[in-house]
């Protein structure tokens, strides 16, 4: 498991697992080898990023990171809205990786604009 002391680290982290086990779902019982692929790629690249962004040489760096995970993020909502339309996912398991993944837009965004800020300083 990761370090509890950093909220962002571990919920990408949880975040990831969940789009594992979607993955998972999604070729195991749905035959889907496309979509699945793309989510697995976006919501595992999220706790990636802000690993790198954790290990960066410089703040630029560090907001290049955040920034990736940021879009990353964004991205997963858009593939799951579009399994959930698709009916490879009901609602119920949309609605919570929706509210998972905007939490980490909101985080993620918070992170940015609290860095550019001290870039300005």
């Amino acid at each position: 498991m990761v370090n509890e002391d950093n909220i962002i680290k571990v919920k990408s982290y949880k975040f990831a697992l969940r789009i594992i086990k979607l993955y998972k779902f999604l070729s195991n019982e749905k035959n889907e080898y496309v979509l699945s692929k793309q989510i697995l790629k976006c919501g595992t690249s999220i706790g990636a990023n802000i690993e790198e962004a954790i290990g960066a040489v410089s703040k630029k760096d560090f907001l290049n990171k955040v920034y990736i995970a940021h879009k990353e993020s964004r991205e997963c909502c858009y593939w799951i809205n579009l399994l959930r339309d698709s009916d490879y996912i009901n609602k119920k398991s949309s609605d919570s990786l929706i509210n998972d993944c905007n939490e980490l837009i909101k985080l993620t965004g918070k992170i940015i604009s609290s860095t550019n800020k001290n870039l300005k300083k």
